[in-house]
């Protein structure tokens, strides 16, 4: 039985959970559910400190790291203290997306360099950043999990301009394969959730019922329970996948 320790980036980056159970989708379907202890990273202290409210009143040791994920100097600090206050660091979930400044939808050809840059920094650098800090110890160690969320946007053409987040998700997609091809032979996957329609946007759930065979939008537990599975040590043989977890709306 191994001891774990998990991190999960929430919109600019999360770490952290030590665990003395198997992983699996418990109720909260994500990691922390099987008695991981979670570090969560977000770019707003009171939302990482609220995040571990929620949390600990569920009975689950939690550690808020603030952090900006697109600067390296603050992403090691991040991790080294995670690393001192909750011991080796075993899992990282990458999770954030949206620049602060929002989606800012517009034609490519309209858009400017600076527009360009918040998503390439949040989605492809900070993910660079945190696999930088957090695959040597994984690579001491001998064991370890990373698990980017990135987009069918990566995927898939649409006019709804948003060609720099799209083209920022494909870098992810190109990251994670490469890392699982340099860091398969010593026991540290990488992998990524490609997300199709989820439930935090208006009118999601309404494109969701007509698009997708599913009939509905995704949820944070979807995901949840997709982590939880990368993460484990059953999916210890997945390694360079990108798993679509979009209700059937795409199936190329």
């Amino acid at each position: 039985m191994h001891d774990f320790t998990a991190v999960f980036p929430e919109r600019q980056g999360c770490p952290g959970h030590r665990r003395r159970s198997r992983h699996g989708p418990g109720r909260r379907s994500y990691p922390g559910s099987s008695g991981a202890s979670v570090a969560i990273n977000d770019f707003y202290p009171e939302r990482a400190r609220d995040a571990v409210a929620t949390l600990e009143a569920e009975g689950l040791k939690a550690l808020a790291v603030p952090a900006d994920v697109t600067d390296y100097a603050q992403v090691r600090e991040m991790v080294a203290r995670v690393q001192g206050e909750l011991g080796s660091l075993d899992i990282y979930v990458s999770n954030a997306g949206v620049p602060v400044g929002g989606m800012n939808y517009g034609r490519f050809v309209d858009s400017t360099p600076e527009d360009w840059k918040p998503f390439i920094d949040l989605n492809l650098y900070a993910l660079m950043h945190g696999c930088h800090a957090v695959l040597p110890g994984m690579l001491e160690q001998g064991w370890g999990r990373v698990i980017a969320i990135t987009s069918e946007s990566w995927r898939a053409g649409v006019p709804m301009g948003i060609a720099a987040y799209a083209a920022s998700k494909a870098g992810v997609v190109g990251l994670v394969r490469q890392l699982a091809a340099e860091t398969g032979r010593q026991g540290v996957t990488v992998n990524a959730l490609s997300l199709g329609i989820m439930n935090n946007g208006e009118g999601a759930e309404t494109m969701a019922r007509k698009s997708t065979p599913a009939g509905r939008a995704g949820s944070p537990e979807d995901v949840g329970a997709g982590v939880a599975y990368l993460a484990s040590e059953e999916a210890g043989w997945v390694t360079g996948q990108v798993h679509a977890l979009n209700g059937g709306g795409l199936m190329a």
